[in-house]
C-alpha cells in the first residue's frame, strides 16, 4: 500500500485503445490498494500539430506575448489526454478525476515555453486520494504568478511527474515509455546493447546530458535533488502482467549509497549528433578573452558545451567550443559581426558535422586509465579526437560525425558492455 506516480508518454496515449490499456493498468494498481496519481503526455503528435498551426499564423515579431499564446495552445494537448484517461478509468469502474496544472496548482515562473516549477500545492490531490479516487494531473504545464498557463519545454511531462512525486513524497515514480528501460547504449546503433537493471542518478544525469533521450535531463535533476526513486519501463507490456513482476521490471534509477559498490568501470555509452564546433582563431592571449567570447554567446541565449583554449604562440591563441547544431549559424554570425572586430582575432570558423561520444560510469572513480583506454580504442579504429571533456564519472570526446556509430560500437566492445550490463549494480 503506497502512493505511486505513473507517467505515460505520448506513444502510450496515442489512441483510444492505448488509453484504454493505460486505464486498465492504472486500475490494476489501484485495486491492489495503492494510491495512484497519473501524469499523461498529450496524444502522440498532438503537440507538434498544434505548434505547426501556430507557426502558420505567427507574427513577424516573436515576443513574450506570442510565447504566452503558444503555451495556452500547447497545454490543451495534455488537458485532452488527461480527461480521456479519466473517462476510460470511469469506464473501468474506478472513481477518477483529472486536473490541469493550474488547477492543482503547479506553480512555475513566467518563462513561457520553458518554465521551471517553483512549488506544488498538493492539498486538493491528497483530498481526492483520501476519498479513494485516482487523480490525473496534466503533464508539461503549470501556472505563473499572474495566473497565465505555462509549459515546461519538450519532455516536460517527465519533470511534472517527478515534481508531483517529490511534493507528495511518493514511494516511486514509474515512467512508462516505448522502451523497456535504460540501455548501455542505443540498441539501434549497437544491437548487442543490454538493459541496465539499476543505474545511479549521477550516471543517468550524465547519460541524459550527453545525449541519451530516455529521460528529460531536468526530470533526472529533480529526482536526484529530492531523492525520488525512478523506474523506466515499457507501456507495451500486457496491462494484466503480474503487478509484482511489473513493479520490478525496467530500470531503477536510484541512489549510489543504496547500491553494492562492486561496479563495472563503465555503465553506458551516450552520444549526441546535434553538436557543432566553433573556433575563434588568432585571439590575443590576455586575461578576459574567454569572457569576451562566451559572454556574448551567453547573452544571445546560446548554450555552450565543450570548451578548449590552445597554448599561446606569439601572443595569440585559438579558442574553440561546441554549441547545439541549431545555434551554429547564429553563433557564427554573432562572433563575426560583434566579437571578431572587438577582439582583433584573425578569423571565426566552424564545423557542424561533428558529434560527441561519452563513456559514463561511477566505477570510473575507482579505476585509473579509463580515459586512456578509451583514447586507444578510438585510435585503433582510426578515429581522430578533436576535443575532450571530463568529469569524475564521464569522459566525452568530439569526433567527426561520420565515425559516430563506429566509435560507439568499438567502445561498447572495449568495455565489455554486451557481457556485463546485466550484472551492473547487483
Amino acid at each position: 500500500m503506497a502512493l505511486i506516480v505513473h507517467k505515460y508518454g505520448g506513444t502510450s496515449m496515442g489512441s483510444t485503445e492505448r488509453i484504454r490499456n493505460v486505464a486498465r493498468r492504472v486500475a490494476k494498481w489501484h485495486k491492489a490498494g495503492h494510491q495512484m496519481v497519473v501524469v499523461p503526455s498529450a496524444m502522440s503528435g498532438e503537440t507538434n500539430r498544434l505548434l505547426a498551426l501556430a507557426k502558420e499564423l505567427q507574427p513577424a515579431q516573436l515576443g513574450k506575448a506570442y510565447g504566452r499564446e503558444l503555451d495556452m495552445l500547447a497545454a490543451t494537448g495534455e488537458q485532452a489526454s488527461s480527461a480521456l484517461l479519466a473517462i476510460a478509468l470511469q469506464a473501468e469502474g474506478i472513481d477518477a478525476v483529472s486536473y490541469a496544472g493550474w488547477q492543482v496548482p503547479i506553480k512555475t515562473n513566467d518563462a513561457y515555453t520553458k518554465a521551471r516549477i517553483e512549488s506544488i500545492d498538493d492539498v486538493r490531490v491528497r483530498a481526492d486520494l483520501a476519498a479513494g479516487k485516482v487523480v490525473i494531473v496534466t503533464g508539461f504545464q503549470g501556472v505563473d504568478p499572474d495566473g497565465n498557463i505555462t509549459t515546461l519545454g519538450r519532455g516536460g511531462s517527465d519533470t511534472s511527474a517527478v515534481a508531483v512525486a517529490a511534493a507528495m513524497k511518493a514511494a516511486e515514480c514509474l515512467i512508462y515509455t516505448d522502451v523497456d528501460g535504460v540501455y548501455t547504449t542505443d540498441p539501434r546503433v549497437v544491437p548487442e546493447a543490454k538493459r541496465l537493471e539499476r543505474v545511479s542518478f549521477e550516471e543517468m544525469l550524465e547519460m541524459a546530458s550527453m545525449g541519451s533521450k530516455v529521460l528529460q535531463i531536468r526530470s533526472v535533476e529533480f529526482a536526484g535533488k529530492y531523492k525520488v526513486p525512478l523506474r523506466v519501463l515499457s507501456s507495451f507490456t500486457p496491462w494484466d502482467i503480474d503487478l509484482n513482476e511489473e513493479a520490478s521490471s525496467g530500470t531503477l534509477i536510484t541512489f549510489e549509497e543504496d547500491e553494492d559498490m562492486e561496479r563495472a568501470v563503465v555503465s553506458g555509452i551516450a552520444f549526441n549528433r546535434d553538436e557543432a564546433k566553433v573556433s575563434v582563431l588568432g585571439v590575443p592571449d590576455k586575461p578576459g578573452i574567454a569572457y569576451q567570447i562566451l559572454g556574448a554567446v551567453a547573452a544571445a541565449n546560446v548554450e555552450v558545451d565543450v570548451i578548449i583554449q590552445n597554448l599561446s604562440k606569439d601572443g595569440k591563441t585559438d579558442f574553440s567550443f561546441t554549441v547545439h547544431r541549431n545555434d551554429f549559424q547564429k553563433t557564427l554570425d554573432l562572433l563575426k559581426g560583434q566579437v571578431l572586430p572587438a577582439l582583433g582575432a584573425a578569423d571565426v570558423v566552424g564545423d557542424n558535422r561533428i558529434c560527441k561520444v561519452s563513456i559514463v560510469g561511477i566505477g570510473m572513480r575507482s579505476h585509473v586509465g579509463v580515459a586512456s583506454r578509451m583514447f586507444k580504442c578510438l585510435s585503433d579504429e582510426g578515429i581522430n579526437i578533436q576535443m575532450i571533456s571530463t568529469s569524475e564519472i564521464k569522459t566525452s570526446v568530439v569526433i567527426d560525425e561520420k565515425y559516430m556509430e563506429l566509435a560507439v560500437r568499438a567502445l561498447h566492445r572495449e568495455f565489455d558492455l554486451d557481457q556485463t550490463a546485466d550484472t551492473i549494480s547487483k
